[in-house]
C-alpha cells in the first residue's frame, strides 16, 4: 500500500460502551455496560481492565467509564437483589447475537418473577423440541444474567442444572428464594 493510501484513509470512529459498577450488593460487585442501544453486558466481579478487554473483545468498541450513564442500570439491579424491585424496565442491546440466541434471550426475558421454566419447555415454543441443549448452552452465555433472568431456567427434571455466576448453583438457588421473599 501507498503512503498516500494511509494518508487519505480515516478509520470511522468507533461506538461507544459505557461502564459502571455496582460496588456492593447481596451478591458481592457487578459490572455493567451500557450501548446506545441499551444494556449490553453484566459481569460478576472482575478487575476493570480485564471487563473493558472482554467488551472490547466482544463488540469491537471505545469503552468509557461513565456511572451517569449506567447509574439507572446500578440502581434497578440494587434495588432486584435487595427485593424492592421485581421488575426491570430497561432497553436491551441484542446486537452481535443470533437470532436463535436472541429468541431464547427474549423468551427467557419474559419469564415472571418467581416462576421458572425448563430448557425444554423454552426450546418448544420456539418450535425446536429437540434443542433443549441448545437452549441451554444460550442461558450459559447470557451477558445480561440477573435482568435476562437465566436463573429462572431449569432441566426438564426440576432440578437446578449449573449457573455461571460466583457460587453456581447456590447462586441460582439463592436467586430463585429471593424471588419467594415479600417486596421490602
Amino acid at each position: 500500500m501507498s503512503s498516500l493510501f494511509h494518508m487519505n484513509y480515516t478509520s470511522p470512529e468507533l461506538p461507544n460502551i459505557y461502564i459502571g459498577r455496582l460496588a456492593s450488593s447481596p451478591i458481592g460487585p457487578l459490572w455493567v455496560a451500557v450501548s446506545s442501544q441499551g444494556v449490553c453486558m453484566v459481569e460478576w466481579e472482575m478487575p476493570e481492565a480485564d471487563f473493558i478487554k472482554l467488551i472490547e473483545q466482544r463488540y469491537h468498541v471505545r469503552v468509557i467509564h461513565d456511572e451517569s450513564r449506567t447509574l439507572e442500570v446500578i440502581n434497578q439491579l440494587a434495588g432486584y437483589l435487595n427485593a424492592t424491585r421485581r421488575h426491570f424496565s430497561l432497553a436491551i442491546d441484542f446486537s452481535g447475537m443470533t437470532p436463535f440466541q436472541v429468541e431464547v434471550l427474549r423468551l427467557t426475558s419474559q419469564i415472571p418473577y418467581g416462576e421458572t421454566r425448563t430448557y425444554k419447555e423454552i426450546a418448544v415454543q420456539i418450535g425446536k423440541e429437540n434443542a433443549a441443549r441448545a437452549v441451554g448452552r444460550v442461558e450459559a452465555t447470557n451477558p445480561m444474567p440477573l435482568i435476562i433472568p437465566c436463573h429462572r431456567v431449569l432441566g426438564s427434571d426440576g432440578a437446578l442444572h449449573g449457573y455461571g455466576g460466583p457460587g453456581g448453583i447456590k447462586l441460582k438457588a439463592w436467586l430463585l428464594e429471593l424471588e419467594k421473599s415479600p417486596l421490602k
